[in-house]
């Protein structure tokens, strides 16, 4: 097998929709299409007893790069979608195929809506009670139909591991189908890794899709997204906290990607 492309994890029951991965910097991130992806999280919900989902951006790209020990929480998920613009273009050029992109904000009411239609429940953890408040509100709203077995927002203090298993406890006594999880990355990709195997459900680390999906928080434009400016809205938004994230991240993604560029050039000329 080629080596910039790993198999997914043998199904239990059935072969899952998507069942490729493909290598992004140290990362491999799943490939296929948008309903793709929404069929296979509701067949992990079926086959895998715990399962957890991330959604890949620049930073958690280069999270991964510079850490290890998260690259191996990003590769050992069950899914990981091309949630930013950058990767989804960048799998493109790189292999040569359509790739959509899969973003949380765009993936969570589709997922509210399928769990709606297919008699499945929700459970919404992290954030603040009142963006969880909204979040349920709309979600209510927008999906009469929808089973909500709960909602918590977990104290921002280190949590004991009896205060842990109190909060794994009272989850998958409402027995969630799926886990939205909104602690920020990468404390929810951690969080979810290492719950693997302790929440019964299917986890998706979400992040800011609580605030969209709520109406808190707005989206650029559609043009504006297929360029892969939602980054510069962002920054606007919270200058103070993420100038920094962006300055460095970005520039330390634009040039592993040359560098990966280069290495495919000439691997190219040496064939």
């Amino acid at each position: 097998m080629h080596t910039d492309t790993i198999a997914a994890r043998q199904p239990f029951t059935s072969a899952p929709p998507l069942q490729e991965k493909r290598k992004l910097l140290n990362s491999f991130i799943s490939k296929g299409r948008f309903n793709e992806f929404v069929e296979h999280v509701f067949w992990l919900t079926e086959n895998r007893p715990s399962s957890y989902v991330c959604f890949a951006n620049v930073h958690m790209l280069v999270e991964a790069y510079r850490d290890p020990d998260f690259n191996q929480v990003l590769n050992r998920a069950d899914l990981a979608t091309p949630d930013g613009g950058p990767l989804s273009k960048l799998m493109r050029i790189l292999y040569k195929q359509p790739q959509d992109r899969v973003a949380g904000m765009d993936l969570l009411p589709r997922l509210l809506q399928e769990a709606a239609r297919r008699g499945k429940s929700v459970y919404f953890y992290g954030s603040t009670d009142e963006v969880l408040s909204a979040v349920v509100s709309k979600a209510k709203d927008q999906y009469p139909e929808l089973k909500i077995a709960g909602y918590f927002s977990p104290p921002f203090l280190q949590l004991s591991e009896e205060e842990d298993t109190d909060i794994v406890n009272m989850i998958n006594e409402t027995e969630p189908d799926l886990l939205f999880v909104a602690l920020g990355c990468p404390k929810q990709e951690r969080w979810m890794a290492a719950h693997q195997g302790k929440v019964n459900a299917c986890m998706l680390g979400v992040g800011q899709a609580y605030m969209t999906f709520a109406g808190l928080e707005k989206r650029l434009p559609k043009w504006a997204r297929d360029f892969s400016l939602e980054w510069t809205y962002r920054l606007w938004l919270e200058p103070r906290r993420l100038w920094k994230r962006y300055l460095l991240t970005n520039s330390v993604f634009m040039f592993l990607v040359l560098k990966t560029m280069l290495q495919k050039a000439a691997k190219g000329n040496r064939a």
